[in-house]
């Protein structure tokens, strides 16, 4: 497979201009056996469709995917209204002319550049119907008044989506039948333990086992309709780490960076109390890592 990767790399130059959107991911995603499908649909010629609820690392493994071909990565987010003059361009007037500025898709289209789509179940209809274009067997983005534009043979559009959120609405199957499907796994308890160990290799074994429980505490909560399913937040989670690095308690960043995300008072203290159970409430930098 490092053989196939090597050969679509070469074989697909990229405009220098671009290569500032070649992503360096910040997390490496841990999934061997998930990684491996992508690579396989990326090598394929497919798009990707991603699903799984937060924090199942969608959008790590679509940046990572981006790094391990060596391409320049464009992120929408269809958590607004998003129409098709956003994702494929519109006229615009340039030292008194009038011209076509290329949008994101067009970009990538002619550079061969990845495109994450992301929250695509809250795309609106006139944004689902650029989808259905481009997603075509026949790979073209049809600009009225323009050229007809052929997708560079790199370019990949690799969509996520969370089921059950406000404002989402099932794909038809129109549109789901232009990508390959993977269901993504919640990360293990074994893999969170290594991911925090790797990010914070000074914490002391103790905190790290902790603070990946408190996880998996915050997920059973969830699931059983206590909490918000938005509470088990990993990037909270390392954001409070962070802030911990900067001599506020870990009680108080968890406050701030979790518990402070949530609008309904009974809920949030039950993720306030569960801050309290699992952690002394005076745990400050100098007791959690080794210096």
């Amino acid at each position: 497979m490092k053989n196939k990767i090597e050969n679509f790399i070469n074989n697909y130059e990229l405009d220098e201009k671009y290569a500032n959107r070649i992503p360096e991911p910040h997390f490496f995603y841990s999934g061997d056996e998930i990684l491996k499908e992508a690579i396989s649909a990326i090598l394929a010629g497919k798009n990707l469709l991603l699903v799984g609820d937060k924090s199942t690392g969608k959008n790590v493994l679509a940046e990572n995917l981006a790094y391990i071909f060596k391409r320049p990565l464009w992120n929408l987010s269809f958590h607004i209204n998003i129409d098709s003059s956003v994702l494929i361009g519109d006229d615009t007037l340039k030292n008194g002319n009038v011209i076509f500025r290329e949008g994101p898709i067009t970009k990538a289209a002619n550079c061969g550049g990845f495109v994450i789509l992301d929250e695509i179940n809250m795309a609106k209809n006139e944004a689902m119907a650029v989808l259905h274009s481009i997603l075509d067997y026949r790979r073209i983005i049809d600009i009225p008044g323009y050229d007809i534009i052929k997708l560079h043979p790199a370019t990949r559009f690799i969509a996520t989506m969370n089921y059950g959120y406000e404002g989402t609405r099932e794909l038809n199957e129109a549109l789901l039948s232009r990508f390959v499907i993977i269901k993504m796994p919640l990360i293990s308890r074994e893999k969170l333990i290594d991911l925090i160990k790797k990010e914070y290799p000074n914490m002391k074994s103790e905190y790290v086992g902790n603070i990946a429980f408190f996880f998996y505490d915050l997920k059973l909560k969830a699931e059983a309709g206590e909490i918000s399913s938005n509470s088990p937040d990993l990037r909270g989670i390392f954001d409070a780490i962070d802030l911990v690095k900067e001599d506020l308690s870990l009680s108080s960043a968890l406050e701030l960076t979790i518990a402070n995300k949530l609008f309904d008072a009974y809920e949030e203290e039950i993720l306030k109390d569960l801050i309290k159970t699992r952690f002394d409430e005076n745990l400050f930098f100098k007791d959690i890592f080794v210096e």
